[in-house]
Formats: structure tokens, sequence, C-alpha cells
């Protein structure tokens, strides 16, 4: 069993909240998570089961009743009906821990949960597994600019080979399935499930070059009118099946920095696929090395470093505040996180000899009213250094896999 970095906000939330929902893509590990933390009265029902969801559907309160809490619900996105029927189930005793609810179809669970939850739902999103996870630091903290820590450090060669294959459990679990076999069976659910019950989509080969299109832009700024050429449709339908894959929990668009003091900066979303295991086989590479020295090895990289700070964040319960600096110029920040009114800014660089050259554009956060905090190059150096005065060369490892 792989510990996972959620663990102990599910603790939290089950003894806070009348009910617990987890989210997020298909096949990340909800289900196996919580059976392993439920309670051993607690029972546990598939919608999966087709006899279960009509039921669930048609008589939710009769449902309910055959099936007391505490009790686990997977794939509830499946009975819309059920969640006013939780509401007034809740709403009845004062208990925490009632329901723990989990749902691949993020965009339609939060909504319905919103609507009819509000103020007794703790929400989780979960993704794929992180470095941490793979490696089992069960001690891993999140990673804060304002406390820099040196941690072990990761060899160039090994971490292409965990973007390469990805955060995917059941490709740790099962030693022996071939990754190929394993997304192509992956992408061939995704559509014919999660796809489908969101929207009617009538060509399907169309989707699946428009995903290939996406994956092999993740890092990269949102170009609707390009996916949509890739994909032979119009620009509106690119940016409804783009709505698919976020809400889906496949795609993080990371947001650019805006301010009203700093002048001509893009309003043009990052694509940042959040598995880059399912990002290289749909992109088409055919080994890590193959990856490793390509021209795209710096966006796979990006992407991976800023998928990893949002997967620890979410496995938190919080949402990162993160995002980019590019302006008109094209002067770019890879990445900004803000907190306390503070921008701390860092560039993702795949080389082990950084230099100060590559921190020019931070002076363009200056004339912002903002304070600018620590920052720095997040790079394949071994060693945690100050750069200058504010800014420090930072080890891959000291934002992925660092210690309590």
């Amino acid at each position: 069993m792989f510990e996972r970095e959620a663990k102990k906000i599910i603790d939290e939330i089950n003894n806070n909240f009348k009910i617990l929902l987890v989210t997020g893509p298909r096949q990340v590990g909800k289900t196996t998570l919580l059976l392993s933390l439920k309670p051993k009265n607690m029972e546990y029902v598939s919608l999966d089961d087709e006899v279960l969801r009509n039921q669930a559907n048609k008589d939710p309160k009769l449902f309910l009743e055959e099936h007391p809490y505490p009790l686990l619900i997977d794939e509830a996105e499946y009975a819309p009906n059920l969640f006013t029927y939780l509401k007034m189930k809740v709403d009845e005793v004062e208990e925490y821990g009632m329901y723990w609810l989990t749902g691949s179809q993020q965009f339609h669970l939060m909504k319905k949960a919103s609507e009819s939850l509000a103020g007794r739902v703790g929400i989780i999103n979960l993704n794929s597994f992180t470095y941490s996870e793979i490696k089992q630091n069960t001690n891993k903290t999140l990673f804060d600019p304002t406390d820099l820590k040196k941690a072990p450090p990761i060899e160039a060669n090994e971490l292409f080979e965990i973007i390469y294959k990805g955060g995917m459990p059941e490709l740790y679990k099962n030693k022996n399935l071939k990754r190929e076999l394993y997304f192509q069976s992956y992408i061939d659910t995704y559509i014919s499930r999660d796809v489908r019950e969101i929207t009617e989509i009538g060509n399907l080969e169309a989707f699946k070059k428009f995903i290939v299109s996406v994956a092999s832009r993740t890092g990269e700024q949102l170009n609707y009118t390009a996916l949509a050429l890739d994909a032979g449709v119009t620009v509106p339908t690119s940016k409804a099946w783009l709505s698919i894959l976020v809400s889906s929990g496949l795609v993080y668009l990371l947001e650019p920095y805006l301010s009203s003091e700093l002048k001509r900066l893009t309003h043009i979303p990052k694509i940042i696929f959040m598995d880059t295991g399912l990002a290289c086989f749909l992109a088409g590479w055919e080994s890590a090395r193959e990856l490793q020295l390509s021209s795209n090895a710096g966006h796979y990289l990006e992407t991976f470093i800023i998928s990893e700070i949002i997967k620890s964040y979410n496995a938190r319960g919080i949402k990162p505040n993160i995002s980019y600096y590019r302006d008109k110029e094209k002067n770019e920040i890879d990445l900004i996180l803000y907190k306390n009114n503070t921008l701390y800014p860092f560039e993702i660089k795949k080389t082990a000899s950084p230099n100060k050259t590559m921190i020019k554009n931070f002076e363009k956060l200056n004339q912002s009213k903002k304070n600018i905090g620590t920052g720095g190059i997040i790079c394949f150096y071994d060693k945690l250094l100050k750069l200058d005065e504010k800014n420090y060369i930072i080890p891959i490892s000291s934002v992925i896999n660092i210690s309590k």
C-alpha cells in the first residue's frame, strides 16, 4: 500500500464535516485510499453497479434507508438525484463523517456539492502519485519559498524516467503492466465513460486528436486555434473540449499573473497536463531518453514540477495561488507563488549550471505594488545555494521531495 499525502486531511475532514467528497481523474486511487481508511462499520457501495445506480437515481430516499450511514458511495456523480436527499439526511443528526463520496467528474460533483451540500461537505481533489509518494517519503512537506530546505539530490536520468512513466498508481502496483497497454486502455475508458457522460461528442477520432494536441503542448501557452486545426474542429468546439479535460482533472490551466500596475501582460493561460506519463504517451514519446534529449524536455520538466506543487497542495485541501508571468515582449517568469501580499518568482531550467542571467526577468515585477520575496532557479544543481542576496539555486528535490 502506497502512503498518500492526502491521508491526514481526510482524517481532519472526517472529524469536522458530515460529508467527505474525494474527486479526481479516473484511476488515481480515490477508492483504494478511502477503502484503506474507512471505519470498519462503514458500508461500501459502488454506483458502477447499474441496479444500485438506478435505485439511487429513481428512489434516493429508499436507497439511503437501505444503506444507512456511515456509508461510502463510489462514483457518486452517476446519481445526481441523490444529493438533495443526502442533505436532508445529514441535517437530521449532528454527526461527522456520515457519508464519504468519490467521483471522477469534478465539474458535476462540485456543482452538485455547492448547490446541495454547502457547509456540510469537505472536498479533496486527489491526483496521481507525487514523486514523494512514489519514493514513499511519508514526511513530505509543502514547498515553501520562505523556508527552503535541503533534500537528497535527484539525478536527471532518474527524474526523466519518472516524468515519462508518470504517477498512475496501477503502473507502480503492477510491475508487469506495460505502460503503453495501460495508457491506451485508460484513454479508451476515459472517452467511453467520462467524456460521454459529460457531453455528446460525435467525432471520437477528432477528440482523440485533440487530446494528443493538448498533451503535445503541455508547458506552452494555450492556443485554441492551433488545437482546433490539429483536431479538424472549430475554435468553439476546441474551447468546449478543453473545458472537458479541465473538469475531468486531466489538465490544469496555469493562469498568467495580472496586475493593474504592470502593462502589456498576456492574458493567456498555460497548459499543464497533470500526469506527465499520460502526456508523454499521448504525444508519442517512445522513451524517457528520447524525451530528455529533445527540445521539448524543458516544457515537460516545467509541467512536472508545477503539477507536483499542485498535487501536494490538493492533497492538503488547499488551492495553490500560483501563476506565471509573460508580457507582450515575451519576457517570462515560469512560476510565481503568491502569499501574504508577496510574490515569489521562480525559473525552472533543465540545467546543472544556473546563472544570474536566468533570473533577469524577475526585475519586471518591481513595478508591482506587491512585495517581492525569495525566488530562484529550480534546476538539476545538487545543492541549495544563494545566487544573490534574494535568490537561490534550488535543487528540484527541494521542491518535490522535501521532508519535515
